[in-house]
Parts: structure tokens; sequence; C-alpha cells
């Protein structure tokens, strides 16, 4: 009697792209500019909630608005800064229309694999809309002191922290930025973001 040979079990491997609504396909470890669309990344980010969504209101904060108050507070921080600057400030959080917002103890659990990943994404992101893949470090610490800024208004507004907590976290904002956020529908803050995008584009391609 013949024995027939047990079949070999052959795992598929695993999938790293994900597709967006643009149609696009993109990979993950290895993302083209090609496969970036500003319409996908402003639907993600706009529904990507601040947060964890852990804020009041009717609607989460999400991280295109975060965006757009973030690139308005680089303004007011420097107001010379470049269109092609500012832009990269609109867009500091963009790769998280892909991987999400993920609060800092977990991407300190993370480690460097995670930031590797949202560093190519970035780059990504970066060379689709013309900007260098990589940003100077004196943007980077301005976009850090306004993303920290509007961080510490999140907290005390929409997320229950008291100021004392927020000032030990974030430092306690300049006197001469006041801020009174209001969560947005996603719909609005995907426009918002969109519009803001389309004027900066249109701007550093101006001044060529």
């Amino acid at each position: 009697m013949s024995s027939r040979p047990v079949p070999v079990s052959r795992k598929a491997p695993a999938r790293v792209w994900q597709r967006m609504l643009s149609g696009r396909r993109l990979d993950l470890l290895d993302p083209s500019p090609v496969d970036i669309e500003v319409d996908d990344i402003a639907h993600g980010l706009a529904r990507v909630a601040r947060w964890n969504g852990q804020t009041i209101g009717d609607h989460a904060f999400s991280v295109a608005q975060h965006s757009v108050v973030v690139e308005s507070i680089c303004g007011l921080l420097e107001p010379g800064l470049r269109p092609g600057e500012r832009l990269m400030a609109l867009h500091h959080d963009a790769a998280e229309y892909v991987i999400g917002d993920m609060i800092s103890p977990f991407k300190a659990v993370l480690g460097d694999g995670y930031k590797d990943i949202e560093n190519r994404l970035s780059e990504a992101i970066h060379i689709r809309f013309g900007l260098p893949a990589r940003m100077p470090e004196s943007l980077k610490r301005l976009i850090k002191r306004a993303d920290h800024i509007c961080a510490w208004y999140e907290a005390t507004q929409l997320a229950g922290f008291g100021t004392t907590e927020a000032d030990r976290f974030f430092g306690s904002p300049p006197r001469s930025i006041r801020l009174e956020l209001d969560p947005q529908a996603p719909t609005l803050a995907q426009k918002t973001f969109i519009d803001r995008h389309e004027t900066l584009l249109a701007e550093k391609e101006t001044r060529r």
C-alpha cells in the first residue's frame, strides 16, 4: 500500500502594503512618493484621533486639525518661514495617516522599528511634494516647540489635564499665543487640511 506525501504548508508572505481610497497601493516598508496623494493623507488624518480619542466634544480632535494648528503656531513663532517650511510643518505628522497616532509611552515601548517606518513614510511624503527628504534640525526644533504648545492646549481644554500637569509634560506656552480649540467633524478637518496644503504648495511653486 503506497502512502501519499503529506502536503507541506506554505504560508503566503505577509502583506506590507495598504490600499488607499485613491486606488494607490502604498508599501509600508518601501513607500514610493508616486503612491502618495494628499487626498489620502487628509482623509486618513481627519479620522485619526489625538489622545487615543480621550477628549471631550462630539468629535475627536483629529491629527488633521492638530497639524493645521501646529503649522499656524510655527508661523506665529517664526513669521519669516518660507512656504516650503510651513508645508513641512503642516505634514509633520502626515505619516500617521498610515500608522496612526500612537501615544508617546507606546512609541517608547516599540522603539526604533516604529521610528524607522515613520521616517521612511515622512521622507516619501516630502519628496512627493517637492520638499527636502529630511527636515533641517532648526525646523524640527521649531515644529517641536509648536507641537508642545498645541499639545498643552489640547491637554488642558480637551483631555482633562490640569495646567500644572500640562506644564510638566509640555512646558508652559508663551503668553503671546492663546488658542481656543473646538474639535471639527472629520469632513471639515479633511477639507481644511487640503485647502491649507494647496495654498502652501502654490505659494512654494510661485517663489521658485
